[in-house]
């Protein structure tokens, strides 16, 4: 379930689209205006804006100008009845992530909806990945082991996240530079049998007898997702 806000001052389509994203499951709020609409958006919990070009208070382009300038990630969905491109490049150009043209199908949107759940989810993984003690944070550019910040170089970083990213898959050294050095720099594949011998003094415990990083010899290395029982999420 969902935190929706639907910004409408048309009190029957408020009632329809409160009445289908219900159905599926979200918790719905109003808001009637553009002002509403901006405070609503701002609360941690909302996932989603569905947003109305006009509003009272302040029009639909500015309440989504204002969350971007902001900072704000919200996805938002565009509501309008203005069909012609340069109001759909308008809306798309303020921040948002879909642009629906009045009248639409409530089934559409309701399909509008789960893509952007579905996008700010996956987004949000790949963000932050976490298998066992062992949690990367793409977006801060953080590492952690059992709550404490790994001081990595940007190779042994961005090794360690193409590592947990395919947890439990046996990637190449060759891979594994595309992953590290992904700017067509000639470097030997040796160059990984030094980041991952690195990593592993800052990672593991006894970096000889390595829990996370394992080596499949004569393949290459795979991060062990199930450490200590622990399953990967």
């Amino acid at each position: 379930m969902a935190r929706i806000v639907v910004a409408e001052d048309d009190a029957l389509q408020q009632e329809l689209l409160h009445r289908y994203l219900t159905r599926e499951g979200h918790d719905v709020v109003i808001a009637s205006d553009g002002p509403s609409a901006l405070a609503q958006a701002r609360e941690a919990d909302t996932a989603l804006l569905v947003l109305d070009v006009m509003l009272p208070g302040l029009d639909g382009l500015q309440v989504c100008s204002r969350l971007r300038e902001e900072g704000s990630e919200l996805p938002v969905i565009m509501l309008t009845a203005r069909s012609s491109e340069a109001d759909v490049l308008i809306g798309l150009d303020v921040g948002a992530d879909d642009y629906v043209i009045k009248p639409y199908r409530p089934r559409e949107l309701v399909a509008r909806t789960r893509t952007q759940l579905r996008r700010t989810a996956a987004r949000r993984q790949e963000r932050q990945l976490r298998a066992g003690d062992v949690v990367v944070d793409a977006q801060r550019h953080e590492a952690l082991l059992r709550g404490r910040v790994l001081d990595l170089t940007r190779a042994e970083f961005a090794l360690l996240h193409t590592l947990l990213r395919n947890r439990g898959i046996v990637l190449s050294r060759q891979q594994l530079l595309e992953g590290v050095h992904g700017d067509g720099r000639f470097i030997t594949e040796r160059t990984v049998d030094a980041h991952v011998k690195n990593l592993r003094t800052k990672l593991e415990d006894d970096p000889r007898r390595p829990r996370y990083v394992q080596t499949v010899y004569g393949v290459g290395y795979r991060f062990d997702g199930f450490v200590d029982g622990a399953d990967a999420s």
